[in-house]
């Protein structure tokens, strides 16, 4: 029997992970689910203390940085069915269901759509794109769903990559045709556009796509997101 591991990469994210997991909870049927998994990279705003209380699911520390958290909660999970999710989005309820049922149907990699919970007129239009099956559309705010054998066979996530490890992930599926995108909408947070404001933020997400395709290193692109979208 198929069952889910949903893996969680944290960091400092005390005001949104217990919300996220009682959504969790509430929205999918407890026997396809095998674990949730929470991965801590070094959170210093109490994200473990809201975790720990909660019998059902299981906190382990890694190394800072969403490839080696992911990584490693893949190394630590039970389930033959990988739900990798980030702590500020929210899957559609019965989001268990659909990604076991695209596992029966030989689909072994994918995702769902997504929204934003904003109603810029962009944000909103950017949401809409993702319901096309193209990589241009792709990210890690909508989840991503993989059995454990196929993420295995293409080596996880790249370490390397302190940002933008996701698009590398889904990359190396679109090129052995090992992705389908689930007709259901995802609700993830539009924080780092408020918080820089929509076009700023756009534009500085463009810049580096734009950079990965012409040749930027892990390294190159950690720098400017981290000049442009932290420290800014």
């Amino acid at each position: 029997m198929n069952k889910i591991s949903i893996i969680i990469p944290t960091l400092n994210e005390a005001a949104t992970i217990e919300k996220l997991l009682k959504h969790l909870f509430e929205n999918s049927s407890k026997e396809n689910i095998e674990e949730v998994i929470v991965v801590d990279g070094g959170s210093i705003d109490g994200t473990l203390d809201v975790i720990r209380p909660i019998r059902s699911v299981k906190a382990i520390l890694a190394e800072k940085g969403r490839a080696k958290q992911m990584n490693h909660g893949a190394k630590a999970a039970k389930g033959n069915v990988l739900y990798f999710l980030h702590a500020d989005s929210f899957p559609p309820k019965n989001f268990d269901t659909y990604i076991l049922s695209q596992i029966q149907k030989g689909n072994n990699a994918g995702c769902f759509r997504m929204k934003f919970n904003n109603s810029h007129w962009w944000l909103k239009l950017a949401g809409w794109l993702t319901a096309l099956p193209i990589m241009a559309s792709r990210g890690g705010d909508q989840s991503l769903f993989i059995t454990q054998k196929l993420f295995k066979d293409i080596g996880g996530y790249n370490e390397q990559f302190f940002i933008y490890e996701d698009n590398e992930l889904i990359k190396k599926l679109f090129s052995i045709n090992e992705f389908v995108v689930i007709p259901k909408w995802l609700t993830t947070s539009a924080r780092c556009y408020e918080k820089h404001g929509v076009w700023k933020t756009q534009y500085h997400f463009w810049c580096i796509h734009l950079k990965r395709k012409l040749g930027a290193s892990p390294n190159e692109l950690t720098k400017y997101y981290k000049k442009n979208l932290i420290n800014s």
